[in-house]
């Protein structure tokens, strides 16, 4: 875990989001350099998703501005995101199980030969197994079906997809959901060593608290569409997190 940013990569300021008389994000404001990794914890219905489909394009804010590489930009599309260098790598990962890896690191943008526009297969397992190679993840064949890899290989090649779609901003919701220890460690040594390269910024969305602890240089904590905490990670205990959840459900119970 580094705390060495390397120049704002992305930032929210004062955003604001609702869906009729529910607000779900009331003056949100994070920042993320590159080469860092924030944290983003919170309960269902807390506000976390709403905040990154604002960030990806697929919602826009009532209220506030985004940031990317210090300027601001108002984000009409996931596309439009993504042409800015925003990916995001959701729960469901959107992989195809019954395609192979590598067409499924070229889905939706396929590599095809200049006469007749026939796929060019050659070419697209040429560059999976180079890409995959590059960020150090390890799978039997390019040409295995997805779905006869293992869950922490799967969640693998949605990151390697979104890095080798020229990703400098990368979201992650829950990417350690219902993974066992060793599957885990899988995505957090690829996570680390993607923060190692220095030029990606990540925000890593979990309910984990430990795991996010030892993984992220900060962290906040959302309740109710608004940040309650926000600190250094290496500052932080999970004790100290829990205590915060836990005055909240007192609190909710009196009531």
């Amino acid at each position: 875990m580094s705390d060495n940013g390397r120049g704002e990569a992305i930032r929210a300021e004062g955003i604001v989001k609702r869906f009729g008389s529910v607000v779900a994000l009331n003056g949100v404001s994070i920042r993320v350099e590159r080469g860092q990794i924030l944290g983003i914890l919170g309960d269902n219905g807390a506000g976390k998703s709403t905040l990154i489909k604002i960030l990806t394009g697929f919602h826009q804010p009532d209220a506030g501005q985004v940031f990317v590489n210090g300027a601001p930009v108002t984000l009409n599309s996931v596309d439009h995101a993504r042409s800015l260098g925003i990916e995001c790598v959701y729960q469901d990962l959107a992989l195809v199980n019954t395609l192979s890896v590598y067409h499924n690191m070229f889905l939706n943008r396929e590599i095809r030969k200049p006469i007749l526009g026939l796929l060019d297969h050659a070419e697209m397992r040429r560059q999976a197994a180079a890409a995959l190679d590059d960020i150090g993840v390890g799978v039997p064949s390019v040409q295995a079906e997805v779905a006869r890899l293992s869950g922490g290989q799967r969640q693998a090649i949605a990151v390697a997809r979104a890095v080798h779609s020229n990703a400098r901003i990368l979201l992650l919701d829950e990417p350690l959901a219902a993974m066992g220890a060793r599957e885990a460690g899988l995505i957090i040594d690829l996570i680390e060593r993607l923060q190692s390269r220095g030029d990606i910024a990540m925000i890593m969305i979990a309910h984990n608290y430990a795991q996010t602890l030892d993984i992220c240089d900060r962290v906040v904590l959302i309740q109710h569409g608004e940040i309650t905490f926000e600190s250094h990670s290496a500052e932080t205990s999970v004790e100290q997190l829990l205590d915060i959840v836990r005055r909240e459900y007192r609190a909710a119970r009196r009531a």
